[in-house]
């Protein structure tokens, strides 16, 4: 199997790894078929932009990468920007993954869009209850 060069340097050098305590929204997802399981972390500022963002993998080399692309991808970003990351765009940005990894791609996406979706509704429960107070 070949990997890229950027893929490589992404598996033995990821960026962002670890866990956010604070974290905004925190977004977990696995893969059965082949047991990688990624959990994303993600630190949002009140101008809805991604300040921090961790990842956590456990899994084959390729899944680690595109982690740690999709959060180099993120960071930085306004969230609506953040939402649209797609697993092309990251298997674009790691310049290519071998067929049978694409679906690390997908996780990575995933993994982005269920952390989005846990501080979407953290936030809607803080507006609930602000309300009723």
């Amino acid at each position: 199997m070949q990997y890229s060069e950027k893929v490589l340097d992404h598996f033995q050098h990821p960026r962002n790894v670890g866990e956010i305590p604070d974290a905004s929204g925190v977004g977990m997802v696995g893969n059965a078929k082949c047991g990688d399981i990624m959990q994303m972390f993600l630190k949002i500022n009140d101008d809805e932009i991604v300040e921090d963002v961790k990842f956590k993998t456990f899994g084959c080399g390729a899944a680690i990468a595109t982690s740690s692309m999709a959060t180099e991808m993120i960071k930085g970003k306004p969230l609506s920007e953040a939402e649209k990351l797609t697993n092309e765009a990251v298997v674009e940005a790691l310049e290519g993954l071998p067929p049978v990894k694409i679906h690390c791609s997908v996780l990575a996406q995933e993994a982005v869009q269920a952390a989005i979706a846990d501080y979407r509704a953290k936030k809607q429960q803080k507006e609930e209850a602000a309300k009723t107070e």
